[in-house]
């Protein structure tokens, strides 16, 4: 299977047909919580306009077809794909709850967590981001599918995601996630212990207060007693030659005193009651062991630089913690809910391979221009050396996006409601080079799918910002009133360029479209026309916009170099 691979579609379908059994080292997911509402996006606020926003996807779930037909996969189980305690939960669950939002819920994460658990390998981890909507019936579908073969629970760990808020309010503030992490093994699994080390230089200096006189060395020391290791009769050691009591039990058993005196015959400082502790070096020193309180790790704010305005971003620190801990370089990474990419941008910078999946095309559409602004234009694209012309592949492949014209009319015809605008949003943002806003207003604006911004200049040369407006149709057959009702819209939004894009060519749209005349830019002087019927067929063979001053919406990530870290939880 090809490396660095990103598919548009549903991930329960991409699971089952794409990833291969036991062939991915490391699963994150930060799927939705079930919270029973709308998520958007956010974009740049462009002239006098009101925040530009538009549906990035809905966590309300409903008992529907696909619910039902999920109920009755799982407890057939003609792929043997579920465990017995599986099937026994889902069975359980929809007696405790009904057939409602939440068993919806649950059946779609049971069905894709257990495909997830097939394409992990025996040594893999596996990572879910939730909050407490849902969490104590998630840890009850992990512990069935993980648990019930072979696996292990390892952690919840617990992210202080934000601050609090000072409001007064009729329950205690809410700023805890949980992450359950779980392995296919119980024993044979990978894990990088993590260490903090980022402590100041008063911090360094308060634990490391003493110098070695033989070596000059910093050193700290600390007891070798411990009362949780107590052994009843086995409370006497020699050390250096002195026999030495506690009541309490010793960290170390006598070989181990012994091996590490061996090595190291300052080891241990003696206090003036001649009591033994041992010495850490700051030079040795590789921090604190990372604990299951992740409180160091703050929440993006909104004006945080990571900051894309997807609505449910998480801090790259998080993502670089958990790849670390759980993979080494090269081992294949997988975010099935990929939203704005975090996972896959940090997997590529710390030189793993990465698989990311996500059910919308306004997802895709972020990631491509993340990874194009983080790692360079051409991350995405095929292209030629400047010096040698041989073309150089790009660093990912895109699965699921159309590439022939019946592979947009099946999008153009999903039925799904979650997918409802996907036919529009991939027209659109494809066409404009990601450079447009999809719009999500309902009432006069119904019937234009986006909106992107170009620079002109008004009466007095003074820069001002324009709209050009996209109207997408799926239709077969259309009136030429479609071309005149968008004329109108330009009119009435004083927007300069309207795109037509039909999934069908029509000759009359075209022929109706030329009537409108040109418009003229004034800072470059340069004339458009003012509507412009674009095919699908047109689009699939390359053809994009071609405004040179058009207003970037998308706030860029920040460029790095390919593996630029700055990792302080490394031992």
């Amino acid at each position: 299977m090809t490396k660095n691979q990103l598919f548009y579609g549903d991930n329960l379908e991409v699971l089952k047909n794409y990833i291969p059994d036991e062939s991915v080292d490391l699963i994150y997911i930060d799927p939705p919580f079930n919270s029973k509402r709308n998520y958007n996006q956010i974009y740049n606020n462009i002239g006098e306009e009101d925040v530009a926003q538009a549906q990035a996807f809905v966590d309300t779930w409903t008992w529907n077809f696909a619910a039902n037909e999920g109920l009755d996969n799982i407890i057939a189980n003609k792929n043997q794909l579920f465990s017995k305690q599986s099937i026994n939960l889902i069975i359980g669950l929809e007696k405790v709850l009904g057939k409602g939002s939440m068993l919806a819920y649950l059946i779609s994460l049971t069905q894709r967590i257990s495909e997830m658990y097939r394409v992990l390998k025996p040594t893999g981890s596996f990572y879910l981001h939730c909050d407490p909507t849902a969490s104590h019936y998630l840890k009850l579908v992990l512990d069935g599918i993980f648990c019930a073969r072979g696996g292990s629970f390892q952690n919840e760990i617990k992210w202080n995601r934000a601050n609090q808020h000072n409001l007064a309010t009729r329950r205690f503030d809410n700023v805890l996630d949980s992450i359950f992490f779980y392995t296919k093994s119980s024993a044979n699994y990978l894990f990088n212990p993590l260490f903090n080390t980022s402590l100041s230089e008063k911090e360094l200096e308060k634990k490391f207060p003493h110098i070695e006189k033989e070596t000059k060395r910093h050193f700290g020391h600390f007891s070798l007693e411990n009362s949780a290791n107590f052994r009843k009769n086995d409370e006497t050691r020699i050390i250096q030659g002195k026999t030495v009591k506690t009541k309490l039990g010793w960290k170390w058993s006598q070989a181990t005193f012994d091996s590490r005196l061996a090595e190291n015959p300052n080891l241990i400082y003696w206090t003036k009651n001649d009591k033994p502790r041992y010495k850490i070096y700051e030079d040795e020193y590789s921090g604190r062991s990372i604990s299951n309180d992740w409180n160091d790790i703050k929440g993006l704010t909104s004006q945080a630089k990571e900051r894309l305005g997807y609505p449910t971003q998480k801090p790259e620190s998080l993502l670089e913690r958990i790849i670390l801990a759980s993979s080494n370089e090269h081992n294949t990474i997988l975010d099935a809910y990929c939203g704005c990419g975090t996972t896959i941008a940090v997997a590529e910078r710390l030189k793993r391979n990465w698989i990311g999946i996500d059910i919308t095309y306004q997802s895709i559409s972020l990631i491509l221009k993340r990874l194009e602004d983080t790692f360079g234009k051409d991350f995405s694209k095929d292209y030629a050396d400047k010096e040698t012309q041989e073309i150089i592949p790009a660093k990912l492949i895109l699965n699921g996006v159309p590439r022939d014209f019946e592979s947009a009319v099946a999008l153009a015809h999903k039925v799904d409601d979650r997918l409802r605008k996907e036919f529009e949003k991939w027209a659109v943002l494809t066409f404009s080079n990601n450079r447009a806003v999809i719009n999500e207003k309902k009432g006069k604006d119904e019937g234009i799918d986006g909106i992107a911004y170009i620079l002109d200049l008004d009466e007095t040369n003074k820069q001002i910002y324009k709209q050009v407006l996209f109207s997408v149709k799926s239709n077969k057959s259309l009136s030429p009133n479609v071309i005149r009702d968008l004329n109108g819209t330009l009119e009435r939004e004083k927007a300069v360029i309207g795109y037509f894009i039909t999934l069908y060519p029509m000759e009359n749209l075209e022929k109706e479209a030329r009537k409108y005349g040109n418009y003229q830019n004034k800072m470059l002087n340069n004339v458009y026309q003012k509507i412009e019927v674009i095919t699908i067929q047109e689009m699939l063979d390359g053809k994009r916009m071609n405004l040179p001053i058009v207003v970037d919406v998308l706030k860029s990530a920040e460029r790095k170099t390919k593996h630029q870290t700055k990792n302080i939880f490394e031992k």
